[in-house]
């Protein structure tokens, strides 16, 4: 008995996932780990922040260009009594903390497999896939290539979900800047800028809506509601999907709601769907994978578009 109460032990202690179990030290096991998405994502975080850095001199350092995700840990930090000189450096360790607690809770294995990290990528350019297709049949079906301008004929979601900001911007200031994207300088909507974006979409905005956000909703879904795992589950999936869907459309700055693109059903109906992908990809491979994931759409969307649907 005792022999068989440990190897349970043990199954739980190496289980990846809310919704399935990997076997021990497989690939799939060993990719969902915490360590795997810190390890993994670090040359993404990298790029982002070297890459905003030069776009910002390229916008003659008048703007500095973020994701709105971003910005949002940024607040939060700046809320808590953080210095702005803080809050500017510590999104990205505010990734690596969080997901150090988690394998810390896990208790899963520290060692990191430099071999898997090529797979991984492959991953998830595959996973992206699907939805590059699903975003081409979406803007087809709709007609949009032939009724908008044809650089937006494939739109990745982190195009319209940045954030221009100023040294002690004001509201308003900040308000106008996101209903005025098309005015910023041509060269921040350049195809580097976009993948630049693109990586910090698939970064920022899974760490808000997939990581904390849908954990957040299990708390209060299934803990203080009151609901079934199940219903929790539906719920929480649903409504980060469609909150993550909203935010390209409206954002949160500075205390203050702002329209930061015209509203469309079918591109409304496209997002919500691949926030619903998003979740059930984090439950499944955890959050490494998912953030490389979406932020290889971004990148690829960006590519395509370029080539296909440039003016």
């Amino acid at each position: 008995m005792p022999t068989t109460g440990r190897k349970k032990k043990d199954k739980r202690d190496y289980s990846t996932s809310q919704l399935l179990n990997f076997a021990r030290d497989s690939y799939l096991e060993r990719t969902s780990r915490p360590i795997y998405a810190i390890l993994f994502l670090v040359p993404f975080i990298i790029f982002y922040e070297i890459g905003t850095i030069l776009i910002n001199t390229d916008v003659l350092t008048q703007y500095q260009i973020r994701v709105v995700a971003f910005v949002w840990v940024q607040d939060v930090l700046l809320h808590l009594g953080t210095s702005s000189r803080f809050a500017w450096i510590a999104p990205p360790l505010v990734v690596v903390v969080i997901l150090t607690g988690l394998q810390i809770t896990s208790k899963k294995q520290w060692y990191f497999c430099f071999s898997d990290y090529a797979p991984m990528i492959l991953e998830c350019i595959l996973l992206a896939v699907p939805l590059i297709v699903l975003s081409l049949l979406s803007n087809s079906s709709g007609g949009r290539p032939d009724n908008l301008p044809r650089s937006e004929g494939m739109r990745p979601p982190a195009q319209v979900c940045l954030v221009a900001q100023r040294q002690a911007i004001s509201p308003q200031e900040l308000i106008a800047a996101l209903g005025q994207q098309n005015t910023v300088p041509p060269k921040v909507h350049s195809l580097m800028t976009n993948i630049v974006t693109g990586v910090g979409a698939g970064i920022y905005e899974e760490l808000v809506f997939r990581l904390i956000l849908i954990c957040a909703l299990m708390v209060l879904f299934q803990d203080v509601i009151g609901l079934s795992h199940q219903n929790a589950i539906a719920l929480s999936v649903l409504m980060s999907a469609a909150l993550f869907s909203a935010h390209h459309n409206i954002v949160w700055i500075d205390g203050r709601l702002a329209r930061s693109a015209p509203f469309n059903w079918t591109e409304f109906g496209f997002r919500t769907v691949a926030g619903v992908y998003f979740a059930i990809l984090f439950a499944i491979r955890g959050f490494g994978i998912t953030a490389g994931t979406h932020a290889f759409y971004d990148i690829i969307a960006t590519i395509v578009n370029a080539i296909f649907f440039a003016a």
